[in-house]
């Protein structure tokens, strides 16, 4: 039994003791009736957020607004929350206020779905339904409890969390809750960006990235946050290069090979390594081109990474990942100094499996990447981040001052250096002194050439 389990188990129990009523809550109910692996343990029960925190001494209280209270115990925590009712959404987000209460009934009428609306007493190992939450997994079905419409225009958020349900389970969205979706998606714009970017970083994350894109155009919620990537279909390719067929088709392929818990950075680059194309879609005599599509890309990208307010760091990748996927093409024909260059960009794991998966998309050759891995193992760390044996220090030991030419000089060296044209501080230097003559012990300000 996990640390998270046996925490959960001892709350429920102390609180019964004390009189309260308690229980497991939500997607750790769900996910072990699905026999899935649970990630977080939550606890409802009766008793006030202060009685809670006097029950347990490591526990701190995050909502108290919502009566929401975080106990620890030997590395675990598990969330503890007191029943309660909604009242008045006015954001779409959150409630203007909560009812504390003793009914566990008004408790679960208040949450999103019903597959998230389970109760289990661990004490008599039976699982509460009181809406048929059950019958529903048994069905695979992600249903809005009680009136769907009602629910989405509490919480306009729980629309894409239908949607990250069920791509992540394998279910279908039930009809009239997908209906409400349809009919409530333009109002997703009301959520703050960053709540919109953390659910389509899970939808994309949590495995059944393509069900989840699939699902995202099916409910309209795709043109509301991604219109660029809705902009993908009927963009038709090169049969020759893509005989999946159009962008969208291939886009899809490749988020369907996206491995669970992938890096978000990953996940955005493969959603939008393509993204450039829409707008660069032209016919030519013998064949489909898309000529700047990267350029256009890396802008197209930018633009959606900053709307979704990405961090910069996470941007830089994601964009990094959308300029570099087409230099794979010519990886086999590079100098020995840019294939290094390229091999040791940041994070070129995610460039390599984002060449992967764009190639297991579509024509299915996988002999760049073959070439980029046994690149990899044969130059290693070293051959590829070697210690520079040009540097300042070593110049000016040699007689040279510092200048101008000075940068000039370190980075033909590297350069050099990454060719194999030496391999040693000494052998740099007699390559610098070739090409650079320090007369009177400065350096000249230019090439004098080969000697």
């Amino acid at each position: 039994m996990k640390a998270e389990e046996k925490l959960a188990r001892q709350i429920v129990e102390t609180l019964r003791s004390e009189g309260e009523t308690a229980y497991f809550v939500g997607g750790c109910v769900r996910d072990r009736l699905l026999g899935r692996d649970v990630q977080d343990w939550d606890v409802a029960t009766s008793a006030p957020a202060a009685k809670v925190r006097s029950l347990f001494e490591k526990s701190e209280e995050v909502g108290a607004a919502f009566g929401v209270v975080l106990v620890h115990a030997d590395g675990a925590t598990v969330e503890v929350a007191t029943f309660r009712k909604d009242f008045d959404y006015q954001d779409g987000r959150r409630p203007e206020r909560v009812t504390f209460t003793s009914s566990v009934e008004e408790d679960v009428h208040r949450r999103d779905f019903t597959i998230n609306g389970l109760l289990y007493d661990p004490r008599q190992d039976r699982v509460l339904d009181l809406v048929v939450g059950q019958e529903d997994i048994a069905n695979r079905l992600v249903r809005a409890i009680g009136n769907p419409l009602e629910r989405f225009e509490e919480d306009h958020l729980r629309m894409l969390r239908a949607v990250r349900f069920a791509a992540r389970l394998g279910f279908q969205i039930e009809v009239e809750t997908r209906n409400a979706i349809q009919k409530s998606a333009p109002a997703i714009q009301r959520i703050a960006a960053e709540r919109i970017r953390d659910e389509l970083a899970r939808i994309l994350t949590e495995g059944g990235a393509r069900r989840g894109l699939e699902l995202l155009d099916e409910t309209g919620l795709l043109t509301q946050v991604l219109p660029e990537v809705a902009a993908l279909q009927g963009v038709e390719q090169s049969p020759e290069h893509h005989p999946e067929g159009d962008v969208w088709t291939h886009t899809l392929l490749l988020l369907e090979n996206l491995p669970a818990d992938a890096p978000v950075t990953l996940a955005m680059g493969a959603l939008l390594h393509d993204i450039g194309k829409p707008a660069t879609f032209e016919r030519g005599p013998d064949r489909i081109r898309f000529y700047g599509h990267v350029e256009v890309g890396v802008e197209i990208g930018g633009g959606i990474c900053r709307r979704l307010r990405f961090s910069n760091a996470e941007t830089e990748q994601i964009l990094a990942l959308i300029a570099n996927h087409m230099r794979f093409m010519h990886l086999q024909q590079m100098r020995p100094s840019k294939l290094k260059r390229f091999l040791r960009q940041a994070d070129f794991g995610q460039h390599l499996e984002l060449h992967r998966l764009d190639c297991t998309a579509s024509h299915g050759k996988l002999d760049n990447y073959e070439f980029a891995r046994q690149a990899l193992e044969h130059f290693g760390e070293e051959g590829l981040r070697p210690t520079p044996l040009v540097t300042g220090k070593s110049l000016i030991e040699d007689g040279f001052q510092a200048g101008p030419s000075f940068s000039q000089i370190i980075e033909a060296a590297e350069e050099a250096q990454l060719e194999g044209a030496f391999d040693s501080k000494a052998g740099g230097m007699e390559w610098v002194r070739r090409r650079w003559s320090p007369p009177a012990g400065h350096p000249t300000e230019g090439r004098t050439g080969e000697n």
